[in-house]
């Protein structure tokens, strides 16, 4: 797979690579370490999160994250994303999703194996409609590890008008559960509890809370938790909701900054407050875990914020790090 372009950010490096049918981006990044910018008390991390300023990364010998395309472009139209000004979402082949994680690992000939790939669908796209993500999870799982032990996640909005979701999520499920023996996440972006505000920021598209309920039914996870994703911004977050919908002992929440894209920031959606400190998060989590869920709280540093390597960006849109960065 050729690499159209290679801008390195201190985080790690964005790539802009040829795939079968166009440009397609993808990262591939160094981590903080779940000490520096994380907090949950399910996990043993209780201590408050002062500012989270950029720092040195693990090795990536320790953890390496790829995050790749799923399409070109996308056609949720999500009020906070970059990616629907790239183009329609046009599915990326399999040959497009494993090459795309070959060229990440190609940029580290040195590193020969890690203790943790994390595998992100997550960069351009709604994975869900994609089944070549499943089969390109399977080459993964055969192919490269165990020397590149590989964690995937898929995170979706869970769009409802695709008639195949609820079998793309119950097979990546059976993959998470089975074939890779808990070791593979599922990242539903909820955003808030509110649906009016949820028809809103998802563009009409994204499955009502109870929808999503009834896809889930039935649904056990063997390892980490499902997790339901919030991005801070002004929206509703009502425990009492969720507790309809999701049961505890199978969901996690995880409470995360809403990422400064430039469509986040034509809409007026921000995180209010500092939001690479705890406060901005305190309250819902204290709220949230007083109904019972374990709760985790990412903090971004502003580094990965503005370096562009978050959620809901993509160079390919026409933005730029705004932070240090060499093209390659």
């Amino acid at each position: 797979m050729d690499i159209l372009t290679n801008i390195e950010v201190p985080t790690g490096n964005i790539l802009i690579v040829r795939g079968d049918k166009g440009k397609l981006e993808m990262l591939s990044l160094g981590d903080y370490g779940k000490e520096v910018n994380v907090k949950c008390d399910a996990m043993g991390i209780s201590r408050e999160l002062t500012h989270v300023e950029h720092t040195k990364l693990l090795p990536l010998h320790e953890k390496w994250v790829i995050t790749i395309s799923t399409q070109y472009g996308c056609s949720m139209g999500c009020e906070f994303c970059d990616v629907p000004k790239v183009g329609k979402g046009i599915n990326a082949t399999t040959n497009d999703l494993i090459r795309q994680v070959l060229t990440g690992i190609k940029l580290h000939p040195e590193i020969e194996t890690t203790k943790r790939l994390n595998i992100h669908f997550a960069r351009m796209g709604e994975p869900t409609w994609n089944p070549n993500v499943l089969d390109a999870t399977k080459w993964f799982k055969t192919h490269i590890d165990p020397e590149y032990k590989i964690h995937p996640v898929v995170s979706t909005m869970m769009p409802r008008k695709n008639e195949w979701l609820k079998t793309f999520i119950h097979t990546w499920v059976r993959i998470k559960n089975r074939l890779l023996k808990g070791e593979a996440g599922l990242q539903l972006s909820i955003n808030s509890t509110n649906e009016n505000e949820r028809k809103r920021q998802f563009n009409g598209n994204a499955c009502t809370l109870e929808e999503i309920s009834r896809i889930m039914e039935g649904s056990i996870p063997n390892g980490r938790k499902f997790t339901l994703n919030f991005a801070i911004a002004d929206y509703e977050i009502d425990p009492e909701v969720l507790l309809k919908y999701f049961d505890p002992t199978d969901y996690l929440i995880k409470l995360t900054p809403m990422h400064k894209t430039a469509t986040a920031l034509e809409h007026g959606i921000r995180t209010e407050g500092n939001y690479t400190e705890y406060y901005p998060y305190q309250e819902h989590e204290q709220r949230l875990k007083d109904a019972g869920y374990d709760v985790l709280v990412f903090i971004a540093s502003e580094y990965e914020d503005m370096g562009r390597i978050t959620c809901g960006n993509a160079i390919l849109s026409g933005t730029l790090p705004e932070v240090p960065y060499k093209v390659l």
